[in-house]
């Protein structure tokens, strides 16, 4: 299988191990929420192998739990997982020549982790679709192996051992080292605030309205510095 394998592939597969600490426990956590709603060990990993989205597992579980009706439910991911529109837009440059049949499968595995890998890429990178694909096969590995490993062993994993805390602190680990110049910084505070602020809007909207704030802040910043030079 190696020998198949571009070595783009291993290059983008590598780059991701260092987000691998972070990855485990969300996942566990992912595993253990579902668990915890009624769903059997099996039912949980199939559940993450179909969804396969955390922040959207994690609200399908809480609402499930709840006893909402499966169409509120559906929609709910939906608008947690706007953001990957936002995604896909920007990283579709990416993928000019690649065929349809082939961009299914890469579409199923983008993550924040595995976009923010690949958009981090070296610039002497010259197989951005390979790499993407090894960030994207490690990401995919982890996660669900973190997930089975909290579905099966949930009821046993201490309530003292602060997995909850692991959620938040993976996102800020893949945002810390990209933020490289002021314009970055001043966007992400303004998405950070704004989302803050709006955080008592129903069904995770305040994420979409801070980052759809934060694009805003990234073009008059961009106008801005265009209008210098």
């Amino acid at each position: 299988m190696g020998r198949s394998l571009s070595p783009a592939f291993w290059r983008g597969f590598r780059d991701f191990a260092p987000l691998i600490p972070g990855v485990i426990p969300f996942s566990m956590v992912a595993g253990i929420a579902a668990v915890k709603v009624g769903f059997t060990p099996g039912q949980s990993i199939a559940f993450s192998l179909i969804g396969y989205a955390g922040s959207a597992q994690l609200v399908a579980s809480q609402m499930f739990a709840s006893h909402a009706p499966t169409l509120l439910i559906v929609l709910s991911t939906l608008i947690v997982n706007l953001r990957f529109a936002m995604y896909s837009a920007s990283i579709l440059p990416l993928f000019g020549g690649v065929s349809l049949a082939r961009r299914w499968p890469l579409a199923y595995g983008l993550t924040d982790q595995s976009y923010a890998v690949t958009m981090g890429r070296p610039e002497s990178e010259t197989d951005p679709v390979s790499y993407y694909a090894g960030s994207s096969a490690l990401m995919w590995l982890v996660w669900q192996s973190g997930t089975a490993i909290g579905a099966l062993l949930g009821a046993s994993i201490p309530a003292s051992w602060p997995l909850d805390f692991a959620v938040p602190l993976s996102f800020v680990a893949l945002l810390l080292p990209v933020l490289r110049t002021r314009p970055q910084l001043f966007v992400a505070a303004v998405s950070a605030l704004v989302a803050i602020l709006a955080h008592g809007l129903p069904f995770r909207l305040n994420l979409i309205v801070g980052a759809a704030c934060g694009i805003v802040a990234g073009l008059l910043v961009q106008r801005q510095q265009e209008k210098k030079t």
